[in-house]
């Protein structure tokens, strides 16, 4: 393995869509109790389980469904670091940079096993499994990391505009 930071893998199948993610019962509450929720119907022990830094893989359209921003930050909520899918639903993929999600789009995702520790290499586009074995992804532009880094959309807004202001 390399120096970089592992994070473990909780898998989940294909078409998960946003009331999966944020489900609508829930929805009348704030984030934090419709995280809570996050998975319940797939993997129940997620939301309790789930460790900052833990990555979510997850089968093909991961996503799909309604455009319910809170589905991607129930995640963020959640520390969830990454999500790994072959495909994401157009809508979640854009919402998901904005709240500072971190999505890498893999072909061979499914490979990587429930539980097993990766490393991510989102410039270079690799997901580094336990043996040094490298799954292709594609590049995540710098800056959509950048929006990652900054914490989402909003936050890097702020900082761009108080950097501004320092320099008027």
């Amino acid at each position: 393995m390399t120096n970089a930071a592992t994070h473990r893998a909780w898998r989940v199948g294909a078409d998960v869509d946003t009331d999966q993610l944020a489900p609508g019962a829930y929805m009348k509450y704030g984030l934090d109790e419709i995280a809570k929720h996050c998975l319940e119907g797939v993997r129940p022990e997620f939301a309790a389980g789930v460790q900052p830094g833990d990555v979510l893989v997850a089968g093909p359209n991961f996503g799909i469904g309604s455009s319910r921003e809170q589905a991607a930050q129930a995640l963020v909520s959640l520390g969830v670091r990454a999500v790994i899918a072959p495909a994401f639903g157009g809508l979640y993929f854009r919402n998901a940079f904005n709240v500072g999600l971190l999505l890498l789009t893999c072909a061979e995702a499914e490979q990587i096993e429930d539980g097993e520790h990766i490393a991510i290499d989102p410039r270079a586009g690799h997901v580094i499994r336990a043996d040094g074995s490298r799954l292709a992804c594609e590049t995540v532009p710098d800056f959509l990391l950048e929006m990652v880094d900054a914490g989402g959309l909003m936050n890097q807004l702020k900082l761009r505009f108080s950097k501004d202001a320092k320099h008027a």
